[in-house]
C-alpha cells in the first residue's frame, strides 16, 4: 500500500457538511461528484497528500443510507492507494481478509475501487483504490 488516499465520513447533508469542513479544514471542497453506482454525491476536500471524502446518500437502501441509519454521521472508511489492485486483492485474499466486491469497479475520482469487509479488519471498512 502506497498511502492513506482518503478518509471517508458520511454525512447527512452535505449542503450542511461542506460549509462546516471548509471552516474546519480551511479549505474549499475542491470537487463534488455523483457516484450513481454507489447511491451517494461526494465532495473532497485536500490536506497533503491525503483527501477527505464527504459522502451523502442519494438512495434509500445504499451503503451509505444503511450506515447513516445504523451509525449516524462519522468515519465511514479508510482508503488506501495501490499500485496494483488486482495483486493487492490477491495478497489479501490469501492473508484471509474477506473482499466485498469480487472485482474492482470504478468509484469516484475514477478510480478503480474495492472494499474489504469489515469484520475482517477489526471493524474498519477498508477501500483499495487505484488511478486508471
Amino acid at each position: 500500500m502506497l498511502k492513506v488516499e482518503h478518509i471517508g465520513i458520511a454525512v447527512r447533508s452535505l449542503s450542511v457538511s461542506i460549509p462546516l469542513f471548509e471552516k474546519l479544514l480551511n479549505t474549499p471542497c475542491y470537487k463534488t461528484e455523483e457516484v450513481a453506482a454507489e447511491g451517494v454525491t461526494t465532495a473532497f476536500f485536500q490536506q497533503g497528500e491525503t483527501k477527505i471524502e464527504l459522502l451523502e446518500s442519494v438512495k434509500a437502501g445504499s451503503a451509505v443510507a444503511k450506515f447513516l441509519d445504523k451509525k449516524g454521521e462519522g468515519v465511514h472508511h479508510i482508503a488506501f492507494e495501490v499500485a496494483d489492485i488486482h495483486a493487492e486483492i490477491e495478497r489479501l485474499r490469501a492473508e484471509g481478509f474477506e473482499v466485498i466486491n469480487a472485482e474492482p469497479r470504478v468509484g469516484a475520482d475514477n478510480k478503480l475501487v474495492c472494499f474489504l469487509h469489515p469484520k475482517s479488519t477489526n471493524g474498519v471498512l477498508i477501500e483499495l483504490t487505484q488511478s486508471r
